[in-house]
């Protein structure tokens, strides 16, 4: 008997602590797969519900590959490829929709943020006017490109994020035991950005991030967990990722890096590289209870 309880135990202690990584499970069902991406997105690295096409998803590939953008259905389909021409794709990490230069317009920001090794000292942000769903293949060349340089020199950043409250942005760093967190104050009166350091967070290897289109939830997510923030009244994002998260179900994903609530926040989506190279990685949702 007392060699099987040895025998017993460490299962048990094992499965209990897996348990307790989920904080709470009453937010949000369980991942629902929507659809497989396509071959060409082995490496998507990025995900925003698009504004001016509801119910499409807007994704990337990382460094390396074409500097196209894709649109999804929630299938999961690739309905329209736009191409960036003059850009080179050196890594693509995330991409938002905000505000811009015209007013009520808006913009797709491809955050050209990755850096794997902290070398370059500049970072850029690719901006446009959000296309409209008209053809499969849509080349686009005007493109704003805005420079980034952090405080205290260059890091690897992956996740960046826009608060629809004060239409600020803000990037998060990801090979820290502790994250940093940087916010970018709308309106840009330039194409070099004023970027500040506004909070240290006990997480590490953030590679998402998504604010709920009212701008009352936030999302990150690193490889194994997605963290979440119920943002109180008058609470700036810096007050509320201060807070301890709720840690949500999440399975996790081959590689995933991308997140993005969708438009009416009843649900969020994440989508990762492919497992082997032989397909796209898979969509997931998961539905608000």
């Amino acid at each position: 008997m007392r060699i099987l309880l040895i025998l017993i135990l460490p299962v048990l202690f094992s499965c209990a602590k897996k348990e307790s990584k989920k904080d709470n499970d009453s937010l949000f069902e369980s991942q629902q797969s929507v659809g497989v991406v396509t071959k060409k997105l082995r490496e998507a690295s990025g995900l925003a519900a698009s504004k001016v096409n509801p119910g499409y998803l807007w994704t990337l590939n990382d460094g390396g590959n074409p500097s196209n953008i894709y649109l999804l259905n929630t299938k999961a389909e690739v309905v329209t490829t736009v191409e960036l021409e003059n850009v080179i794709n050196r890594d693509w990490e995330d991409i938002i929709i905000g505000p811009g230069p015209k007013q009520d317009v808006n913009y797709i920001y491809v955050a050209e943020i990755g850096d794997n090794n902290a070398v370059y000292p500049t970072k850029m942000l690719y901006r446009f006017e959000e296309p409209i769903l008209t053809d499969k293949k849509i080349v686009l060349d005007q493109i704003d490109t805005l420079l980034v340089q952090l405080p205290g020199g260059p890091r690897d950043t992956e996740a960046m994020m826009i608060d629809p409250v004060t239409k600020n942005f803000y990037i998060v760093s990801k090979r820290e035991e502790s994250v940093r967190l940087y916010e970018i104050k709308f309106p840009f009166v330039n194409d070099s950005l004023q970027v500040e350091e506004i909070a240290t967070l006990p997480l590490n290897r953030i590679v998402a991030a998504s604010i709920s289109p009212d701008g009352t939830e936030i999302l990150m997510k690193n490889y194994g967990d997605i963290y979440y923030w119920q943002r109180l009244n008058n609470e700036s994002i810096a007050e509320a990722v201060k807070r301890k998260p709720i840690r949500l179900d999440y399975h996790p994903e081959p590689q995933g890096e991308a997140i993005t609530w969708n438009l009416d926040a009843t649900g969020f989506y994440t989508l990762s590289e492919s497992e082997n190279g032989s397909a796209g990685g898979t969509l997931y949702y998961y539905k608000r209870k």
